[in-house]
């Protein structure tokens, strides 16, 4: 079990920490901050860079609390609400990411969740330093509630400049 929790902890931060760069440094084929504002903006996430920024620290963050298996509840948190984020930006496109659909951060997301839940194991830092006891139920449903209040920031924020966005164009064209 230990182990598996180990690999599933550092398969998934190392991919995390590959989709934070891509957005962040432009690395692993990504566009970088500037080019990748562009896309949140059109998706209606603004001032688009700096939340760029903000979605590449947290994605970094959140892997790295859940690599080190320290406070992993909240790191699970930050990459559930992340996650979310991304997966209602995408969901138009379907769910397979084939099409730029949500199975890529639906699948981050989940993977974080199950981590919530199970804890890291005790191959991990929070069983080192005494906080093994942070799992179960009501961590897991602590880290889903938390990310998806923090979800709804940022998707309530987006739905506004979407609303805006459908005035002005209703107003344009009538």
């Amino acid at each position: 079990m230990n182990v598996g929790l180990l690999l599933l902890r550092v398969l998934l931060a190392v991919l995390l920490c590959g989709h934070g760069a891509q957005k962040l440094f432009g690395r692993f084929g990504g566009a970088g901050p500037a080019a990748t504002g562009t896309v949140f903006e059109r998706w209606g996430f603004v001032p688009g860079r700096p939340m760029v920024l903000l979605a590449g620290l947290a994605e970094l963050t959140g892997a790295a609390s859940l690599a080190a298996g320290l406070l992993t509840p909240g790191g699970a948190a930050v990459i559930v609400g992340t996650m979310t984020v991304a997966a209602v930006a995408t969901a138009p496109n379907g769910f397979w990411a084939q099409q730029g659909g949500c199975e890529v951060p639906f699948w981050y997301g989940a993977a974080a969740a199950v981590l919530g839940f199970t804890g890291p194991g005790a191959w991990s830092l929070d069983h080192a330093v005494g906080l093994g006891s942070l799992h179960g139920n009501g961590w897991g449903a602590a880290a889903l509630a938390l990310g998806a209040a923090t979800a709804a920031v940022p998707l309530v924020l987006r739905s506004r400049v979407l609303r805006t966005r459908a005035q002005q164009h209703n107003e344009v064209t009538s």
